[in-house]
């Protein structure tokens, strides 16, 4: 009861762990999305509308061009009136101060130029004294105009009527009764007496100029709801550019407004969930064995959320073409390391989410969704550096060659064709060969193994590999032929050759340790003569653990390691077990003594992988290499496999088992078979 209690609540936590990754990956993309998913228009002024017709969905202000609102808006900067403050208190403060200074008379001059030049600095500040430098920018236009405010009133004056700093003291000495007495004034330093009396007001100019500004209208008419923008096939001309980006504009404005709460929100919310929904199900329906492991359905689901987000970033920014993207990464991966039909649903959910961003999504489906499934047929199986390198560019052909044919159906000339697309979707392929050293990444992060690291692994000058064909070379040359019946058999059912080749390689490394004790190793001594039945037994079992030793110091991945521990499953060392059992038939016998830890084998290629270890083992101890014989050795090893429950816990069938012993039989016939004998050469009687 407490064993069933403990299963129970295994398997609802891992329940609720996919759950929770179900709703994290609904709830990011949704996030992600750009604030206004619908206004990626791609129109080029002066080029062929490839869409069909688009109609207004709403009334909404046709807004003019940047370049049209600086034009108006600088036309009416003419009119501009900048604000100056009269500071009334300068005048008489200025004048004053001369007067005191000078209180004893200007050396060289009556004493009534006095006053005289007193009544002169009254008439330049009466006509208002500007900041030269502020003076300087007016003045390059003769009719500019600024607002000066004296009190309560506000009078426009021209500039060219009032006095910079510097030309005010030029004013002094152009009068005609103070000019003759240049000399003596310019000892004077008159220009002491000269300073700003119209203050720039910020304020009242900044507020003026707003005005100004927003007087003029950002729109020059209104579309109406349904009015028709423009057809299919229509050249878009600056009118028809206008609107469509006015239309684009108050998408965005609306959406900005709206904050992506309501109906957008919760339509793309329904939208994600029911695509992952649907994906989810397809995984829990006919893909239980990646469904019930976590890292499966997070690598899955993590490209699915990856790819999402570089498009919002695209889309949402405006920072490139989403075809830059490799989308057809995802079935690579996919397909490496699961299977096709799981990479091609992965790919078309991605795509159909991705999609919904897009102003024109049916186009971008059509193109990628043939991508896609160009990169899964030309990938079969992984295997050389060189398969990237074509998948990259069979996958660059098909979706140039289907992009053209969709532009050649809606557009009038060939000329019209969009080109430009193609550029993109060349640098699309070239990112495409950067999947071979990702995958390397995605290995490790989900704990995966590709055809590639297997291929490296059966590599036999490895240093675990090239010690076995040293140390124990019977049983190197054993996991060579295991390796050869297993991926035969593979081959023939469809399950997966190379890993099962890989795996008949390491599967005995753990005779490495004690490689005499084994007879393929054995020339004429045998210890085990020596050693009771039980010592024996544990040596013979020990070899499954010390295999997992070194394959874990050697860092080999856990699918191979599984190779290992479960090529025996859980059963016993036979010869010594039947040995004990027969010259002690009254004693008890703990059969732990001669069981191997296991576990049975839990897929199909470990199952054939026993298979083949056991009969090619056992092939060896034949007195003669008959058909018949080969054929009794075959049925009755794996039979026995078969009724002692070995493969109740792996998928494999009654079919895949009978073509196996097929397989085993055809092959130990060819490398068992009976030579012809050689007839000898008959020496002729004259010789």
């Amino acid at each position: 009861m407490r064993r069933a209690n403990i299963l129970t609540d295994f398997t609802w936590s891992r329940l609720l762990v996919k759950v929770a990754i179900v709703i994290a990956t609904v709830t990011v993309i949704v996030w992600v999305m750009p604030d206004d998913s619908r206004t990626y228009f791609r129109v080029e002024q002066g080029r062929p509308w490839r869409h069909s017709d688009l109609t207004a969905p709403f009334d909404f202000p046709i807004y003019k061009s940047d370049k049209t609102i600086k034009k108006e808006r600088d036309s009416l900067m003419r009119q501009y009136e900048p604000y100056y403050s009269l500071d009334k208190e300068t005048e008489g403060k200025q004048v004053r101060r001369f007067v005191a200074d000078f209180s004893k008379g200007i050396p060289g001059m009556p004493d009534d130029y006095i006053s005289i030049i007193a009544n002169r600095l009254r008439r330049i500040y009466q006509r208002g004294v500007m900041n030269t430098t502020d003076y300087n920018k007016l003045r390059a236009d003769t009719s500019k105009m600024v607002r000066v405010v004296n009190g309560k009133n506000a009078a426009s004056i021209r500039v060219i009527n009032i006095y910079s700093e510097k030309g005010a003291y030029e004013e002094l000495f152009l009068d005609e009764m103070l000019s003759q007495h240049r000399q003596a004034l310019q000892k004077c330093n008159l220009n002491d007496y000269i300073t700003p009396n119209l203050i720039f007001d910020q304020t009242r100019s900044e507020a003026s100029l707003t005005d100004l500004m927003n007087s003029v209208p950002l729109a020059s008419g209104v579309a109406q709801k349904g009015q028709k923008i423009i057809g299919r096939g229509d050249i878009v001309d600056e009118n028809a550019y206008r609107i469509i980006e006015s239309l684009k504009m108050e998408n965005e404005r609306r959406n900005s407004n709206s904050g992506k709460i309501g109906l957008v929100t919760m339509g793309e919310t329904i939208y994600v969930a029911l695509l992952v929904l649907c994906f989810t199900i397809y995984l829990s329906l006919f893909r239980k064995d990646y469904f019930e492991k976590t890292r499966s359905i997070a690598m899955l689901y993590s490209l699915i959320v990856i790819f999402v987000m570089f498009t919002a970033l695209l889309v949402g920014n405006s920072i490139g073409h989403v075809y830059i993207l490799p989308y057809a990464i995802v079935p690579i991966f996919v397909r490496v390391f699961m299977d096709s039909r799981t990479a091609f649903f992965t790919h078309f959910t991605m795509i159909l989410i991705c999609a919904c961003m897009l102003q024109f999504p049916f186009d971008f489906i059509v193109v990628q969704t043939l991508a896609g499934l160009a990169a899964i047929y030309s990938l079969r199986e992984l295997q050389y550096r060189s398969q990237l390198f074509k998948t990259a560019i069979i996958v660059t052909i098909v979706s140039m060659a289907m992009h053209v044919a969709y532009e050649m159906m809606r557009v009038p000339t060939l000329a019209d064709v969009d080109t430009g697309t193609l550029n993109y979707i060349i640098v699309n392929g070239t990112l495409l060969l950067f999947a071979y050293p990702m995958l390397y990444l995605v290995e490790k992060m989900f704990g995966f193994t590709s055809d590639i690291t297997l291929i490296e692994l059966s590599n036999t000058n490895n240093d675990l590999l090239r010690r076995m064909s040293e140390v124990a070379p019977g049983t190197f040359q054993h996991s060579i032929q295991v390796g050869n019946l297993a991926a035969a058999i593979a081959n023939k059912i469809g399950a997966k050759s190379q890993l099962v080749r890989t795996g008949a390689l390491y599967h005995d490394i753990g005779k490495i340790t004690s490689p005499i004790y084994f007879t393929e190793n054995q020339s004429a001594i045998n210890p085990h003569e020596n050693m009771s039945y039980i010592d024996s037994a544990q040596i013979i079992i020990g070899h499954v653990t010390d295999g997992l030793k070194l394959a874990e110091k050697y860092n080999l991945p856990t699918v191979i390691r599984e190779f290992i521990s479960t090529h025996h499953g859980q059963g016993k060392a036979k010869y010594f077990y039947v040995k004990y059992k027969n010259e002690h038939p009254d004693d008890y016998v703990d059969d732990l003594l001669f069981t191997y830890p296991g576990p049975n084998p839990f897929t199909r290629e470990q199952a054939i992988l026993m298979m083949a270890d056991t009969v090619e083992a056992a092939s060896r101890s034949l007195p003669d290499y008959t058909e018949k014989s080969i054929r009794d050795l075959v049925n009755r090893l794996v039979d026995g496999q078969l009724a002692d429950g070995y493969f109740r816990e792996c998928p494999i069938t009654f079919r895949d088992i009978a073509y196996a012993k097929t397989v085993l039989i055809d092959k130990l016939k060819t490398i068992y078979h009976t030579r012809v004998s050689y007839p000898k050469e008959t020496q002729s009687k004259n010789a």
